[in-house]
């Protein structure tokens, strides 16, 4: 049965997960025999996630999911709104499988009662454009309630001899349960493509390798800093006044460059690719459920999403969290101090 419409729709919880193996960057250098300060130079890394072989996509973004359901029943103004959710959007490009969905096996670890349920691909992008459908779908009466995830096992795909990929990507998944609000507070977003220069980031149909033409992408991203300003300007709100800015972690030079661009002095940008690497469609709400978890979000803050990646894709919207939300507790496998990993099990390499 279709949800009534509703004026807006409000990110009302978050989540994460992160794998507990570590790899340094250190490690990396001795299997590329490049110098590891080259890779902290080129992308600000110092170490990255990795899944265990037998953790899937799935299995990360059901943790990452079950985290953030576990913050909605802690939180007094939604503690009974779990039954609300209807809908689940995994955005991800690293399945091991097309078929079923990967929101079809959260959904049903999850236990949700007749979910609609759909995967989302636009790699690094892919969180800001499910976000946005999750959006839209809340506020035409479609959904009652949506659970947001990104979720990724780049490292699945990787040649781990390839200068351009091996430094970047890691593994990990991010969560936000999506409910009606009496205002909007998910901005429209602004999203759109390079289409023609898809081919610069593919994984390949032979190889099941991903591939990336870095010198171009780099280019390519750090000339989006005048996309991201039109956001703001798009919903009346300056750069400089934003409680946060937090764009996809692809490298730490990608981020400062459109952090310059912005004139974003003094406003907190989210970092964590250096101690998550990239995750791709995860990168987005990993950042925000840490930045979350750690109070950095002031009541009322704006907060800038901005993702962008292969295809060239990219999409973004202002989040609005007036009050905060609760801070969660410490999530196993989280990173509680650079280099630190706490869940049991974990392991560390290099």
């Amino acid at each position: 049965m279709a949800a009534s419409p509703a004026p807006g729709a409000q990110i009302a919880a978050l989540g994460h997960y992160l794998p507990t193996t570590v790899l340094t960057s250190e490690s990396v250098a001795e299997r590329l025999t490049v110098d590891t300060e080259w890779i902290v130079a080129r992308t600000g890394i110092r170490e990255r996630r990795l899944a265990a072989h037998d953790e899937t996509v799935a299995d990360m973004a059901t943790d990452a999911a079950r985290h953030a359901l576990a913050n909605l029943a802690a939180d007094d103004r939604h503690s009974d709104r779990a039954g609300d959710i209807d809908t689940v959007i995994v955005a991800t490009s690293s399945a091991e499988s097309t078929m079923p969905a990967v929101a079809a096996r959260v959904a049903g670890r999850l236990g949700l009662p007749r979910p609609a349920v759909f995967d989302l691909n636009n790699a690094c992008a892919g969180f800001c454009h499910a976000l946005a459908v999750a959006d839209a779908l809340i506020q035409s009466g479609t959904s009652g309630g949506a659970l947001v995830i990104g979720a990724d096992k780049a490292s699945a795909w990787l040649d781990w001899a390839d200068r351009d990929t091996a430094v970047l990507f890691a593994d990990g998944a991010g969560a936000a349960v999506i409910l009606p609000h009496h205002r909007p507070s998910i901005g429209p977003v602004l999203w759109g493509s390079v289409a023609e220069r898809a081919d610069h980031i593919v994984i390949d149909p032979e190889s099941r390798v991903l591939r990336q033409d870095g010198r171009a992408v780099y280019r390519w991203a750090t000339g989006l800093g005048g996309i991201a300003r039109e956001i703001c300007d798009g919903v009346g709100v300056k750069p400089a006044d934003l409680a946060a800015f937090i764009p996809h972690q692809a490298n730490l030079r990608i981020i400062n460059a459109l952090a310059r661009q912005l004139g974003l002095d003094g406003v907190r940008v989210a970092t964590d690719v250096v101690d998550t690497g990239n995750t791709m469609a995860a990168t987005i709400p990993i950042a925000l459920s840490r930045m979350i978890n750690r109070r950095e979000i002031d009541a009322g803050g704006n907060v800038l999403l901005f993702g962008f990646g292969a295809g060239l894709a990219y999409a973004g919207q202002i989040v609005h969290f007036d009050p905060a939300p609760t801070p969660p507790a410490q999530r196993a496998g989280d990173i509680v101090a650079a280099g630190t990993a706490v869940a049991a099990g974990g392991g560390r390499i290099g």
